[in-house]
C-alpha cells in the first residue's frame, strides 16, 4: 500500500485538472484556477511523498505526466481559449472581442505542455535544475489571468489593484494581442534550453540557497502587492532571476 500512496497523490492532480477543464468550459474561470493550483499542489506532493517513503517509480514518473497534461496543460488551455473566445469575462458571453476560429491558438499550450513533459521524463540532466520553462508553472500565469479576469474583485484585494490591467488585456484586441505574444513566449520557453532554477532545498544554509531565499522574499512581497495577479508576476521574476543566476 505504501508504494501506492505517491500515485494516489497523481491521480488526486488528475481529478482536480479534470474539473479545472469542465470549469473552464463552462466560463467559470475563477474556479477553474482554484481546481488547477490544487492540482499543482498535489503535483508537488506526489514527488515528495515518493522520496521521503522511497518509493519513487518509473509507473510514478508516467503517472505524473499524464496528470500534469491535463492539470498543467489541458486546463490552462481552455481558459486561454475562453478569453480568446468571449473576451472579458465578468460577463461571460457578452462580450464581442472575441477572436472567433482564431481563438484556437491557445490550444498550443496543452501541445507544447505535452512535449515538454515527454521531453523531461528522457531527459537526464534535470534532476536537480530545469531545462526550459515548468509545465506548472506555465499554468499559474493562465490560472491567475483567468482567475481576475471572471472575477475582477480578486484584483481589488491587494494593495494594489490590477483590475484595469486585467480589463484591458481581456476586453481588448491589443490587450489579447498581448496575452498571445505572452503565450508563444511561454511555449517556446517550455521545450527551449533556458537553465532554470529548481526549488529544492538540500538544507537551509543561505550559501547553498541565497537564489532560492531571495526568490521567495520577493514572492511574498508580490502577492501582497498583487494578490492573484501576483501569481503570474512571480513566474515571470523566477524567469529573470534564473536568466540572472545561471552560470554558463
Amino acid at each position: 500500500m505504501k508504494r501506492q500512496i505517491p500515485n494516489i497523490i497523481t491521480l488526486c492532480n488528475l481529478t482536480c485538472g479534470v474539473i479545472a477543464t469542465i470549469m473552464a468550459v463552462q466560463g467559470r474561470l475563477d474556479y477553474a484556477a482554484l481546481w488547477m493550483l490544487a492540482g499543482i499542489a498535489f503535483d508537488f506532493c506526489d514527488g515528495l511523498a515518493a522520496r521521503l517513503l522511497h518509493v519513487a517509480s518509473p509507473l510514478g514518473k508516467e503517472l505524473d505526466s499524464l496528470a500534469d497534461v491535463v492539470t498543467s496543460g489541458v486546463a490552462p488551455g481552455i481558459i486561454l481559449l475562453s478569453i480568446f473566445s468571449h473576451g472579458h469575462l465578468a460577463d461571460y458571453g457578452s462580450a464581442d472581442s472575441g477572436w472567433g476560429v482564431w481563438s484556437y491558438v491557445a490550444l498550443l499550450i496543452p501541445a507544447f505542455s505535452a512535449y515538454r513533459l515527454a521531453k523531461f521524463n528522457l531527459d537526464t540532466r534535470q534532476s536537480h535544475s530545469f531545462l526550459g520553462l515548468p509545465v506548472p508553472s506555465n499554468a499559474i500565469i493562465w490560472a491567475a489571468v483567468g482567475a481576475c479576469a471572471c472575477n475582477p474583485q480578486w484584483c481589488s484585494m491587494a494593495v494594489i489593484d490590477t483590475s484595469g490591467i486585467v480589463s484591458f488585456l481581456t476586453s481588448t484586441n491589443i490587450g489579447l494581442f498581448i496575452l498571445l505574444v505572452i503565450e508563444l513566449v511561454c511555449c517556446v520557453l517550455m521545450v527551449s534550453e533556458v537553465p532554470l532554477f529548481a526549488l529544492k532545498f538540500k538544507n537551509l544554509r543561505w550559501h547553498d540557497n541565497k537564489t532560492r531565499f531571495l526568490f521567495l522574499a520577493v514572492d511574498a512581497l508580490l502577492l501582497i502587492l498583487f494578490g492573484v495577479m501576483g501569481l503570474a508576476l512571480i513566474i515571470i521574476w523566477y524567469i529573470l532571476l534564473s536568466l540572472c543566476t545561471a552560470k554558463h
